[in-house]
């Protein structure tokens, strides 16, 4: 080409061009010389050439290589002389002339620091691992249940918690009883110590994640000062601090319970046997709830779902002038009361996402961010209970004790009601002045300004919003049934790719984040029945409601309701009291309630080192107080019931099992 441009006359009479373009290019080699190398293919003629750095590089001769490709050799083209079949390779590049040239080419002689050639697998270990494993899933369907029949017809397969029933009975106090359950069996009070230790570690949740960002300080301040090291490769990932990471881990309030799980399990081995820990967790554990929770968040925060509720709300603020108190107010009203129809977790989700597109973002004062917080976590709490499917505390006593929906919302439901219309009319008048106004303009018509494409204030079609609604409802409906909800969560899936241009992208990171929480409680929550039994029975009617509500905070309610179906005897009065104690107690902590990790999930970016469970607690105290009064105070059916038999261990106790207060119903839904 340089020949040619020279000869400017023949060049450009032969081209259209009326000119011809001129530079001057230079090409920088690195040092390098000429060898050979011995494969069984031949010698290669290679290239070596010295980095920068004081590295080697070699590359074949690629003409040589396709010379010695094309001779015969004392194999077959198809044979690799490392063993098995292959294809003849293409000669398209020198690297993939043949294996042993490559590794010739990287052996140490030219890559001081290569690794030493690959091991061949060892192929007869395969089968011996399928046949073992054959093995055990052949055994596992042996097991013996250690507890064949218990009084509720179930069967547990591990040696622990020794169920509340097959304690001896204890002449004495309560505590008589509880320092006997630990002679029996000393795993009981180190699984209740490593609980315990799980809370404080959720406290302390705040301090790891300080120490956190420090760390992160100062990794990027040491890389300013040394420089990245992957700073030359294109596609170099820049470097982390392990140590903030790791802090960052720790101070994630959805894992804290399940780093907890690994110490228990080490306790159940000590104390028992690993098979007793793996049955414990394969057997005798449901895993259905934190599943369920999972796939109704995804499909919950979908953008035609909170589209759908959002348009519900922005009516209802409409009757209060579309204002920032009107919008908080429909909010906290709303999303709870239809946690009754679609449940508790979606309910929560939608109103934790509205609140942050609606409010949180507009960084309110933090004593007014912690009270909306628990008024949240409260309201949904007792929302649940106009219905007798939707609520997880109730649904573990609707059946055992037949209660139906009419019997729920006479007796809890307006209640609910009137706690939430209270609690909110209370926090709006101590707190109307710290409403933010700055900024929040746009917010009174519902929208946002400048918003981005996730928050895009264009239509949904009403058949995509309508499919939508009907996966909810399928997942709310087959709730007890993880085969078939998961099974429309796929199609769930299928549909929003095939109408992506009218979806956001659905997250999973929060709602496997917080089925991950919801299974750890459930693992450590089979652990305490030895002690919360024992504590419901001991309590009278009158008490059994605060105590019920103390106990909610620091266990899941749902598991003290469930206990409470368990103990043979109980009056009318004492299972109103369990469970209204239980739905009052659900905001006071993050673990009270199976819905409140969504929440805090999806709002814990709104504040600084994350949502504290001591200003929780505090902005929760005032509407549980609320409820209890209106669950306590307000008439029911069943006030002041007298305790049939008075020889009963307790005045919640009765002798004979009271006659259904509703027909049984088969089905929770």
């Amino acid at each position: 080409m340089g020949a040619l441009c020279e000869r400017r006359g023949l060049t450009a009479g032969g081209a259209s061009s009326r000119g011809i373009r001129r530079s001057d290019t230079r090409r920088d080699t690195l040092p390098r010389e000429f060898d050979t190398v011995e494969t069984r293919i031949g010698r290669i003629a290679v290239k070596p050439a010295r980095l920068p750095g004081g590295g080697l590089r070699a590359t074949p001769e690629y003409e040589e290589c396709r010379l010695a490709a094309e001779k015969p050799r004392g194999f077959p083209p198809r044979l690799d002389p490392r063993g098995g079949a292959r294809r003849r390779p293409q000669v398209r590049a020198p690297a993939l002339i043949h294996p042993e040239l490559r590794l010739a080419v990287g052996c140490p002689a030219y890559y001081p620091s290569a690794p030493p050639p690959p091991v061949k697998p060892i192929r007869f270990l395969i089968p011996i691992v399928i046949w073992l494993l054959a093995v055990v899933a052949a055994s596992a369907s042996d097991y013996q249940p250690a507890y064949p029949e218990l009084a509720s017809g179930a069967r547990q397969y591990a040696s622990f918690p020794i169920p509340p029933e097959q304690y001896p009975a204890v002449d004495g106090g309560l505590w008589d009883v509880l320092m006997s359950r630990v002679e029996a069996d000393p795993f009981n009070l180190a699984a209740t110590l490593i609980f315990l230790l799980a809370i404080v570690h959720t406290f302390a949740a705040g301090i790891f994640t300080k120490l956190a960002h420090k760390y992160e300080h100062a990794h990027d301040e040491a890389l300013k000062i040394r420089g990245p090291r992957d700073d030359e490769h294109p596609d170099g990932v820049p470097e982390v601090s392990f140590r903030g990471t790791l802090f960052h881990f720790l101070g994630e309030i959805e894992v804290v319970f399940g780093l907890w799980v690994i110490v228990l399990g080490a306790a159940a081995v000590y104390y028992h046997s690993w098979l007793d820990f793996e049955l414990y967790l394969s057997h005798d554990r449901s895993f259905t709830e934190p599943i369920f929770v999972v796939v109704i968040m995804a499909i919950a925060a979908s953008r035609p779902v909170l589209r759908f509720a959002e348009n519900l709300m922005s009516r209802a603020s409409a009757l209060g002038g579309g204002t920032p108190a009107a919008w908080w107010l429909s909010v906290l009203i709303i999303a709870p009361l239809l946690g009754s129809f679609i449940t508790e977790p979606a309910a929560m989700t939608i109103g934790a996402m509205l609140l942050a597109r609606k409010f949180f973002r507009h960084h309110p004062s933090p004593r007014l961010a912690y009270a909306t917080l628990g008024l949240l976590f409260v309201n949904i709490s007792i929302g649940g209970t106009l219905t007798h499917f939707a609520a997880p505390p109730v649904l573990m006593v609707a059946s055992e004790w037949h209660w139906s929906t009419g019997f729920m919302f006479q007796h809890y439901g307006w209640k609910a009601l009137v706690s939430i219309l209270l609690s909110c009319g209370v926090y709006y008048y101590f707190f109307r002045r710290d409403f933010p106004t700055a900024g929040m303009e746009n917010v009174m018509d519902g929208g946002t300004a400048g918003s981005s494409w996730q928050e895009r204030e264009t239509a949904v079609p009403a058949w995509v919003t309508v499919t939508h609604l009907g996966f909810l409802l399928w997942t709310v409906y087959t709730s007890h049934f993880p085969v078939l909800f998961i099974g429309g969560f796929l199609f769930f899936l299928a549909f929003v790719i095939a109408t992506r241009h009218h979806q956001n992208e659905v997250s999973l990171r929060s709602p496997i984040l917080v089925g991950f929480f919801l299974a750890a409680l459930v693992v450590h929550g089979g652990c305490q029945a030895w002690w919360i039994s024992p504590v419901i029975r001991a309590l009278s009617a009158d008490a059994l409601m605060i105590e019920s509500a103390i106990l909610t905070a620091f266990n899941d309610n749902a598991a003290i309701t469930y206990l409470a179906s368990q103990v043979e005897g109980i009056t009318p009065a004492a299972k109103y009291a369990v469970v209204a104690g239980a739905v009052t107690g659900g905001g006071l902590t993050v673990i009270a309630n199976a819905p409140n990790p969504a929440g805090q999930s999806i709002l814990s970016r709104f504040f600084k080192d994350g949502i504290s469970p001591l200003a929780l607690f505090f902005g929760a105290l005032l509407p549980t107080l609320i409820a209890y009064l209106c669950f306590n105070f307000l008439p029911w059916k069943y006030d002041h019931a007298p305790v049939e038999d008075h020889a009963a261990p307790a005045a919640g106790i009765d002798a004979s099992p009271p006659p259904p207060l509703m027909p049984h119903v088969h089905r929770s839904c």
